[in-house]
């Protein structure tokens, strides 16, 4: 059996370490530059250095973005930033430009390429192609079902790796290769500035009778049209590993801690559990669909892995994600006196039940019986958002423990 790796994305230094944390074995993430999440906050060269540091040290692999579809004047720019990446030592860049290919290839020579998915990968003479360059991985395209890939396995060679999007939002334009956000905003999704149109609320207009909007109906229910479930495939992790996908890839460089680390959690202990011993996992496929649906989302589908999706598949009521659960913080500092130290991101108070979440898998309620600010002045609850606060509770929380809210 092929071993299975599960890819996490971190949007940040902190996700980065919360992702490592809560069960990836590896980490993807993009630099200031060349990467398809322009809006997330991205990583300097030096958080770079210190993210890779925290995984290699706990055995987890670091991929670096650099999927943009490049123009002429990116090409400078290109070469400049692989020459920097070359002293930091990334595992494995992520390109899906053959000029970008060929630039890491001379100036990273040892670094393994991985080909992603904007590549539009999907047919197995691709990943042949893709081979006998050099490539160590392909990202297959999104649009390929289990039988597809299934295929692609038996005919490429057993030392190139397939990755497959297992979770997350699913893209209305072919291999997330979108022209929308450039035609309404000038903003590229090509070159990571995406305004995600897909999510917007649309009408048709006339041309004889401008400003007379109407609506645009699918059954009555909406108008919504390119609007997304997206997509989980925690209930199917043997076709996965049947069909020959080496890394399971968790969609989401903008999600928060708490998103990530309660779909690694969840990915982690299933894909154990069914590694284990195949009945165990099926016992406890319900906790898992549990936990996945504690964190941000709009909805599940299955993609493309067991046919062309339906009109199911879609949200034409509204584009707002569920929120059961709210993130309040991500534990610190064990300070005296039994307090913890807190970045707080929602607010909570005195006296109300929240929920520790553990790396483990175990979820403790507990209560808050204190809040004091820097200066040790209390407080009856944590109203602003990042403020750095020292929190008791009726249950010791450890550091990197997550800590969140069920909502209704």
């Amino acid at each position: 059996m092929r071993k299975t790796e599960l890819l996490i994305p971190a949007g940040s230094l902190d996700v980065l370490k919360i992702a490592v944390l809560y069960g990836a074995d590896a980490v993807y993430l993009g630099g200031e530059a060349f990467g398809l999440r322009a809006k997330a906050r991205n990583f300097t060269n030096e958080e770079i250095k210190e993210g890779i540091s925290f995984a290699h040290e706990r055995g987890v692999r670091v991929y670096i973005t650099a999927n943009i579809l490049a123009h002429n004047d990116d090409l400078a720019g290109v070469r400049e930033y692989f020459k920097e990446l070359r002293d930091i030592g990334p595992d494995a860049l992520i390109i899906s430009d053959p000029g970008v290919f060929d630039i890491a290839k001379e100036i990273l020579p040892d670094t393994d390429i991985h080909i992603s998915t904007q590549a539009n990968n999907t047919n197995y003479g691709t990943y042949q192609f893709w081979h006998r360059l050099g490539a160590k991985r392909v990202v297959s395209a999104r649009e390929l079902s289990l039988k597809e890939i299934k295929e692609i396995r038996s005919r490429i060679p057993d030392d190139m790796e397939i990755e497959s999007f297992i979770h997350g939002a699913m893209c209305i334009s072919y291999s997330g290769r979108c022209l929308l956000s450039n035609f309404f905003t000038g903003r590229d999704a090509n070159q990571g500035a995406c305004t995600h149109p897909c999510r917007w609320k649309y009408a048709i207009v006339e041309e004889t009778r401008p400003g007379e909007y109407m609506p645009v109906y699918e059954n009555e229910r909406g108008t919504f049209i390119f609007n997304s479930k997206d997509l989980c495939m925690i209930e199917h992790i043997p076709e996965l590993i049947d069909a020959g996908v080496d890394s399971f890839k968790i969609e989401g460089r903008m999600k928060t801690a708490l998103y990530v680390a309660t779909v690694a959690r969840a990915y982690r202990l299933a894909i154990d559990a069914c590694m284990r011993d195949p009945e165990e996992y099926r016992k406890n496929i319900e906790w898992y669909k549990e936990e996945i649906g504690k964190c941000t989302n709009r909805e599940f589908t299955t993609g493309f892995y067991f046919g062309k999706p339906q009109a199911d598949s879609q949200i034409y009521e509204n584009s707002t994600y569920i929120t059961n659960y709210v993130y309040l913080g991500t534990v610190g500092e064990i300070r005296e006196s039994g307090l913890f130290r807190l970045e707080q991101k929602n607010k909570f108070s005195v006296g109300e039940t929240i929920e520790i979440m553990k790396p483990s898998g175990e979820n403790i309620e507990t209560v808050v019986e204190a809040i004091f600010d820097e200066e040790g002045n209390p407080q009856e609850s944590a109203p602003h958002a990042r403020q750095i606060i020292d929190v008791r509770s009726s249950v010791l929380p450890q550091p990197f423990d997550i800590l969140r809210r069920k909502e209704g």
